[in-house]
């Protein structure tokens, strides 16, 4: 007599749902934040050295390229508001301007905590809210999406101090450097001089997708039309203003078309 083959059914119920359910339910730690932050910090490094080299030449001093740094972290918009500066901006149109290029991240924060179930900390939840560039942002909404039950404040703490130090402590090596150290070797100050443009660059030209060609364009004239007819502030301002307007036109067309496709 052949023995009956053991169906799925004779597996018990408990076996069965230990072996459906998923092995990554516990929250990541610091230690993993910390690791994880590695891609950000290693693209900070050279960006922020840049920035102190930059800061130097403009005629501020370490300390005060530093304190950039150290508060203000806004990346791009650190080059535009020692550049004003020096320029003889004041520093309240400065410090507008600024705000207006950074004006995207008071929506951070909202975007986050839609996504976020967990009971938040006050006290971390201060550290990793001042640490919340676009990268970091990037890097907490990836790991929200792709499980949330791994995302924790310990992890997100950890990203945000990591970046932000990498970009301090770039900035102090940049400024000390420029600060007359790199005089002997004037080929590396050349190219950490060419480095900036080169970056910005590569950052217009991948903007240059079908999708953004016409937001970029608004941008762009925008911003020729407030340097030709006013000034710098005014310029970057109305590059703002062009580039998100042509950014809202085009989603309220995008959903017009939408509608209508529907609507047959």
């Amino acid at each position: 007599m052949s023995m009956p083959d053991k169906s799925a059914t004779d597996i018990p119920i408990s076996d069965a749902s230990e072996s459906e359910t998923p092995q990554s339910n516990r929250a990541s730690s610091f230690k993993e934040g910390i690791f994880d932050s590695l891609p950000i910090t290693i693209g900070y490094i050279p960006i922020s050295f840049a920035f102190g080299l930059s800061a130097i030449k403009l005629e501020f001093t370490p300390i005060e390229a530093i304190f950039f740094s150290c508060v203000i972290y806004a990346g791009a918009s650190q080059f535009v508001i020692t550049a004003l500066l020096s320029a003889g901006m004041s520093l309240w149109i400065s410090a507008l301007t600024v705000m207006a290029m950074d004006i995207r991240h008071i929506l951070y924060g909202p975007a986050l905590r839609h996504r976020i179930k967990q009971t938040l900390s006050e006290k971390k939840t201060v550290i990793w809210a001042f640490g919340l560039t676009d990268e970091v942002f990037a890097a907490a909404t990836t790991k929200l999406i792709k499980d949330q039950r791994s995302w924790s404040e310990n992890w997100m703490v950890a990203i945000a101090i990591c970046s932000w130090l990498s970009w301090v402590l770039g900035t102090v090596a940049g400024a000390i450097l420029g600060n007359g150290y790199l005089s002997s070797y004037p080929a590396i100050e050349a190219a950490m001089t060419f480095m900036l443009p080169a970056l910005f660059l590569s950052f217009l030209l991948a903007s240059f997708k079908k999708q953004n060609s016409y937001c970029v364009t608004a941008a762009l004239l925008g911003a020729l039309m407030g340097i030709t007819f006013f000034s710098i502030p005014v310029a970057i301002l109305a590059g703002i203003i062009s580039g998100c307007s042509a950014a809202l036109l085009q989603t309220k067309n995008a959903q017009l078309n939408t509608s209508a496709t529907h609507g047959k």
